[in-house]
């Protein structure tokens, strides 16, 4: 038998079943009682509705958001050549886009992060989604006079999807531990290159289908706004470290406190530093392959350049394809390798994290020489190289999990945010746009150069990808005397729950 909070008494349940409330929290099953009366039609809707706020449900839920925040940010990818002939921008013009976007996210981040340890996370991540849903839909009416004003949209869109990124990872985090965290994280974090390969692929079916590129804008707003809402209905507001002790924190620190720790926490440190150096690559790779691959096939005089007011998408289709599949490869590869690592030293997830990075600098190395020459050969290579990118993407948020406490996670969450993007992605796509534009001045007429001075600039990604790796090696010699502090750290912020007599 199941109890209602207003004391009516549910069909179905067996006295040992635990109640769910509102907050999310649970509460035994309760005996039988003369007090109690049947439950109105509407209370067992309600009753079911709480039923169905499972922590699988919850991440589940979490991670479709996070596959639409991703889908969000590289529809405009997908349609970059579009966009560049309708604006009439330079490489450097458009890759402007991507750095507003992602300076916006940033920026928003380390305010997210307080607030996401401080009050509702939920109701913070249903308004992001709605915010930037509402923005994307309103920038694809913007016309091409006022390109400004489309840079300034995607600003706002990085705010409204910084919050998410910040705070679901903790809710997840507080809903599950040790190895069906990681799994649930491995999840979560599938969504970033399923996403990110979904946003190509939506943005030039759209545009196929509608004849307008503009349409690529429209439909992930309306999934934005059904994520939204089922967030705020099934996805609970777990205690703050329920998943990893039975005890209450006793006292919550500062911020200023939390920063300071933050920043004697060497594995975090490196790990963030690490986080960047992959940001760096995905975002130039993001904005630029496809372009690249575009002016790969101009050169070997199998295409040719776009005059047209829609531009060929099988590029973009064909590498958010790729992006999907390796994404998937990549994180399944990654949890099961470092689950199997783990065996055998407990130094395991930045080990496997620096692994997969260095062998993954080799192969996007290949790609530029071989791109000349064999279009399916720089596919291969990009297969390989991305699947060995996405290992790390889940691991590094179990390491931040496992060396940080509760209470400072969403913080940590977002600040590892800022610092990646600030060193990676904010920059990326406008630096190569910016060394391609200063390259190709001299030679502005010839396909030829205008294919090598983009893949010159883009040669600057596996140099940056292999002191990613040194920092995930850095992470390996720091992780474990951090871990330990961590968690004699929450031993003495926790104390055992009170029992109480019925």
């Amino acid at each position: 038998m199941c109890v209602e909070s207003d004391g009516c008494e549910i069909e179905g349940c067996s006295s040992s079943d635990e109640v769910r409330t509102l907050s999310g929290s649970m509460s035994p099953g309760l005996k039988s009682s003369p007090d109690l009366h049947p439950c109105k039609p509407g209370q067992k809707f309600r009753a079911a509705l709480l039923r169905c706020r499972s922590p699988a449900a919850a991440a589940g839920i979490l991670s479709f958001g996070n596959v639409l925040n991703y889908m969000d940010r590289y529809t405009v990818a997908g349609v970059v050549q579009d966009i560049q002939r309708h604006y009439e921008q330079t490489d450097s013009g458009v890759g402007l886009l991507q750095t507003v976007f992602i300076c916006s996210f940033m920026v928003a981040a380390p305010i997210f992060g307080y607030l996401g340890d401080r009050f509702n996370r939920k109701v913070i991540l249903s308004c992001g989604i709605f915010f930037w849903s509402i923005v994307t839909l309103s920038s694809s009416f913007i016309s091409k006079e006022y390109y400004w004003l489309f840079v300034l949209s995607r600003g706002l869109v990085g705010i409204g999807e910084s919050s998410y990124s910040s705070i679901s990872p903790t809710i997840i985090g507080d809903l599950f531990t040790n190895n069906s965290r990681t799994m649930m994280l491995s999840v979560f974090y599938l969504a970033i290159p399923l996403g990110s390969g979904l946003g190509y692929i939506l943005g030039s079916s759209a545009k196929v289908a509608a004849g307008d590129w503009h349409w690529a804008l429209r439909v992930s707003p309306v999934l934005g706004i059904t994520a939204g809402t089922l967030i705020l209905v099934f996805v609970p507001e777990p205690k703050r470290g329920s998943a990893d002790q039975m005890g209450r924190i006793k006292t919550r620190t500062s911020w200023c406190c939390d920063m300071k720790a933050l920043a004697k926490n060497r594995s975090y440190v490196f790990s963030s530093l690490a986080s960047a150096a992959v940001s760096f690559a995905t975002g130039a790779f993001g904005m630029w392959i496809p372009l690249y691959l575009v002016r790969a096939q101009v050169v070997q005089k199998t295409a040719e350049a776009c005059t047209k007011e829609v531009c060929s998408s099988t590029d973009s289709l064909i590498f958010g394809a790729i992006t999907c599949v390796t994404g998937l490869l990549g994180v399944v590869i990654g949890a099961a390798t470092t689950r199997l690592c783990r065996q055998r030293t407990e130094r395991a997830d930045p080990l496997v994290c620096a692994v997969s990075m260095l062998g993954s600098a080799i192969f996007i190395c290949l790609i530029f020489v071989v791109a000349k020459k064999s279009i399916v050969g720089a596919y291969v290579c990009i297969f390989i190289g991305e699947t060995l990118l996405f290992l790390n993407w889940a691991i590094t948020a179990d390491i931040l999990m496992f060396v940080v406490i509760p209470t400072r996670r969403a913080t940590a969450v977002a600040f590892q945010s800022f610092t990646s993007h600030l060193l990676g992605d904010a920059g990326s796509p406008y630096l190569i746009g910016l060394i391609s534009d200063a390259l190709q001045q001299s030679y502005a007429k010839s396909a030829l150069w205008r294919f090598l001075s983009l893949g010159y600039a883009l040669m600057l990604c596996p140099f940056i990808i292999v002191l990613g790796g040194m920092f995930f090696l850095a992470t390996a010699l720091f992780f474990l005397d951090d871990r330990e502090k961590a968690e004699k750290q929450l031993s003495q912020l926790t104390r055992p729950p009170s029992s109480v007599k019925v």
